[in-house]
């Protein structure tokens, strides 16, 4: 698959070009600021961008009104096609949300229950009871996401509803040229469906790549040839801030142990999981970690662990935004990328992982754990990588068997001697490609 070897990019449109919370109903072409970034992807070393919602939806994007449509807030159909075939143009693929567990109350068909009640088709779309009452005073009681009402949810064991899912796939396919999916809260969804989807989407292509967000759960039940190419490792995710916070590597390299390790029971062996430091639901990973001299180090261990590195909009330069003031302080408008020194190890990163098979599938041992110092080895049939971390302000100086003298340091071009121990500098990340 296509994106074991890739780095993705996450654009939020609708916050990134500045639209309006609310759909104000006025056409205005705002997704074609996201052309701009093109030439920064590139530099960046991106392989595939992931668009978070694009389509008509009553706020935030997660809310559909028509699958279909782009919503009018950013622009019209021929917009978003002429943009994904510029992507495409420079190499890079592109994936869109994909969000089937619930739609808005501005969707076609819970607006005809509304007005129909029982006398409508569409009644057992959703999971409604009219012995009750919303707290919308609809006259009818529905399920809504977590207890959130403005998302209602779908019925997918009705099988109208899946084949308008699947004809909007279809869509999106040929009408926009896009080669994957991210499934929205893929831990809600009906396994039955997801079979069927897996199954459909191999008729479309078979590079067709599926991905779902695992907030929690157990990844192993999802990631398999009859369901999706990748689930969201929120377990690492977790692990990787605040082990930087807590001076505690033990934490985050047991995660990646417990997932990745070379003992049978590990459990996610030979998967590809999406690895992030933030995106568009969780706080910004600049706004995290208490110790700004940590932030390059976290994405050094971020594409040095197993898995495909997803990098949000802004933070390869270091933007900020605190959860605790809202979604939209996570989702700000972003007009031209921006670039430093975070950005220079961002994209060398990048380079170094897409053109390594270690680094792209081979397995994970532990070489070296202390509690501020840790070293990993990634090992496949060819090729062989240690990653050194230090995140600690003084100099540490590590002794192991290297099973070699000498590596190749990839992000400075410059040649690394194991004998008398490997000196790791003060707040450093090192990528050691290994002589054999």
């Amino acid at each position: 698959m296509w994106a074991n070897e890739t780095v993705f990019y996450q654009f939020y449109p609708l916050g990134m070009t500045g639209a309006p919370y609310e759909n104000d109903g006025v056409l205005t072409h705002r997704i074609q600021q996201i052309e701009a970034f093109i030439p920064h992807l590139t530099k960046c070393n991106v392989g595939a961008v992931y668009f978070s919602p694009i389509f008509e939806s009553d706020t935030h994007g997660y809310n559909t009104r028509d699958y279909k449509k782009i919503d009018t807030r950013l622009g019209t159909n021929e917009d978003f096609k002429d943009l994904v075939k510029k992507f495409h143009d420079a190499g890079i693929r592109v994936i869109i949300d994909g969000v089937f567990n619930h739609v808005g109350r501005g969707f076609f068909a819970f607006k005809d229950v509304q007005e129909k009640r029982w006398d409508s088709p569409y009644k057992d779309w959703f999971h409604i009871s009219f012995d009750g009452n919303s707290n919308y005073n609809d006259g009818f009681w529905y399920e809504g996401w977590e207890g959130n009402f403005d998302l209602v949810k779908l019925n997918l064991q009705n099988e109208a509803v899946v084949q308008h899912i699947f004809e909007a796939v279809d869509f999106w396919r040929s009408e926009f040229g896009i080669d994957g999916l991210r499934l929205d809260v893929a831990y809600c969804l009906d396994r039955g469906f997801l079979h069927r989807l897996r199954e459909h989407c191999n008729g479309i292509a078979e590079d067709f790549f599926l991905v779902g967000e695992m907030v929690h759960g157990n990844y192993y039940e999802y990631v398999n040839d009859g369901m999706l190419h990748s689930v969201t490792n929120y377990e690492c995710y977790k692990g990787l801030y605040s082990s930087m916070n807590s001076y505690n590597l033990f934490e985050i390299v047991h995660s990646l142990l417990r997932l990745f390790g070379p003992e049978d029971w590990c459990l996610c062996r030979g998967m590809h999981l999406l690895a992030f430091v933030d995106n568009h639901d969780v706080s910004r990973i600049a706004s995290i970690l208490e110790n700004p001299k940590h932030l390059p180090l976290i994405y050094g261990l971020l594409f040095g662990m197993p898995g495909i590195p997803i990098v949000y909009y802004g933070s390869e330069w270091g933007i900020t935004g605190n959860k605790s003031d809202g979604d939209p302080a996570l989702r700000p408008e972003v007009k031209e990328p921006q670039w430093n020194e975070l950005t220079d190890l961002i994209a060398k990163l990048a380079d170094i992982k897409r053109h390594s098979e270690a680094l792209n599938y081979g397995g994970m041992r532990q070489v070296v754990l202390t509690n501020r110092q840790c070293i990993i080895e990634r090992k496949s049939e060819n090729e062989r990588y240690m990653i050194a971390l230090n995140i600690d302000e003084n100099e540490y100086t590590a002794h192991f068997d290297a099973g070699c003298g000498q590596a190749e340091e990839m992000i400075t071009g410059m040649t690394h001697d194991f004998g008398g121990g490997s000196v790791l500098p003060p707040y450093s990340v090192q990528f050691w490609k290994m002589e054999r």
